[in-house]
């Protein structure tokens, strides 16, 4: 059985590349990179070296850079990492309905232990009003945290203007770029950002790594006591091995980037429009405003998503309903609820993620077992049926009775 991989915002698989860099770390340099003797001087230097590469990709400057073990650390470090460092400036926090769980789920923990936040609603194509932005803003606000990219639909939000307006009014400001590092250009300078994270195994490096950017001069308070590392800021002995897989990930990121975009947006092209033509009832999520290249979120009205992607697998198409962070709750997704989307089309999303193996043979075996999957799911349906004649027929009165 042939099997496609589309669901790459979950995770994706290590670059060869990156796999022959961190070898040698594995096995040979195994040093500790904070002792002084020769043991650790390679892994130091490596370590150094693997800054270097972030920084070139998020251009920046390598103390700039800082390790840690995942995007989900990354977003509590910049979250709480800032409250805690302007304790009495105020205690307002302004994100989005629509962020991922590890900002999402920080910020309703931190409304429950007194904390203000503001959660911005978002419109159809999953957007923010600025306007609504500006006038969230209050002398009590000390952090505003909106992502790059959704992690479920793709969307990219206007962060450069949001730095403006955070700027304007001395706020500091957060973005998770975890889905958009890798996939678009992304330079911390031209968008005036204070604080950005990012996670390795979202662009071809492993688990267990990612980073944050931490513009200098502004203040944050380390989550992790217990040592020097990072500068002071993120105690912890470095994941030497991770570092060089993340610096070598980003390096391939600049070098491929262009190309592989080009790629990915022909290929969703093709997904989408095969879908739309051979499918009715179906939506794109977020298809009016600007995505990343390998995401499609689509709703399909009249059948679960869940059973779709259990369908799917056993045909070898790895797919997801939405975020990997919240797979095995029954409860929809917050995104697309955010978004205002009906409530029988909520449980029939599936999310593809493209990534650079897929080709257009992948593109064709979806389009031509996704069609009939969907019809034999929705023959099951009486909503289907009433509003098509088609599939069951079930005499509700009949049913009541018994």
């Amino acid at each position: 059985m042939k099997k496609v991989y589309l669901d790459h915002n979950a995770t994706t698989p290590v670059h060869p590349e990156v796999v022959d860099v961190m070898i040698p770390y594995l096995k040979e340099e195994w040093g500790n990179p904070s002792s002084i003797h020769w043991a650790g001087r390679g892994p130091r230097k490596a370590v150094e070296e693997g800054r270097e590469k972030v920084a070139d990709l998020l251009n920046c400057d390598v103390s700039e850079v800082i390790f840690t073990s995942s995007g989900s650390e990354g977003d509590n470090l910049a979250i709480k990492g800032v409250l805690e460092a302007n304790r009495g400036k105020g205690n307002h926090i302004i994100t989005t309905k629509v962020e991922h769980p590890a900002v999402y789920g920080t910020c309703k923990a931190l409304e429950k232990i007194g904390y203000k936040v503001t959660f911005l609603d978002v419109d159809g194509d999953g957007m923010i009003d600025l306007d609504q932005l500006r006038s969230a803003i209050t002398s009590e606000t000390v952090l505003i945290s909106v992502m790059y990219a959704n992690n479920e639909t793709g969307v990219i939000f206007p962060i450069k203007e949001i730095a403006g307006i955070a700027r304007e009014h001395k706020v500091t400001f957060h973005t998770d770029a975890v889905q958009g590092i890798g996939k678009v250009p992304i330079d911390v300078k031209d968008l005036n950002v204070d604080i950005l994270t990012l996670s390795g195994h979202k662009f071809y490096a492993p688990k267990g790594v990612g980073a944050v950017y931490l513009k200098r001069g502004v203040r944050i308070q380390p989550l992790i006591q217990g040592g020097h590392h990072e500068r002071n800021r993120r105690a912890g002995t470095e994941n030497v091995a991770g570092i060089v897989g993340l610096g070598k990930a980003c390096e391939i990121a600049r070098r491929d980037m262009e190309r592989e975009n080009e790629h990915l947006t022909r290929l969703r092209g093709k997904l989408e429009k095969g879908v739309q033509e051979r499918i009715p009832f179906v939506r794109i999520h977020g298809q009016n405003a600007k995505r990343i290249p390998n995401t499609s979120n689509i709703g399909f009205n009249f059948v679960e998503g869940e059973s779709i992607l259990l369908n799917l697998d056993m045909k070898g198409i790895a797919a997801s309903s939405g975020s990997a962070c919240t797979s095995g709750t029954l409860e929809p997704s917050h995104v697309l609820v955010a978004m205002g989307i009906p409530l029988e089309e909520l449980h029939g999303s599936v999310r593809f993620s493209l990534g650079r193996d897929n080709v257009d043979d992948d593109i064709d075996l979806v389009l031509n077992e996704l069609p009939p999957l969907v019809e034999r799911l929705r023959s099951m349906s009486p909503l289907y049926s009433a509003a098509t004649g088609k599939g069951v027929d079930i005499n509700f009165d009949t049913v009541c009775k018994h």
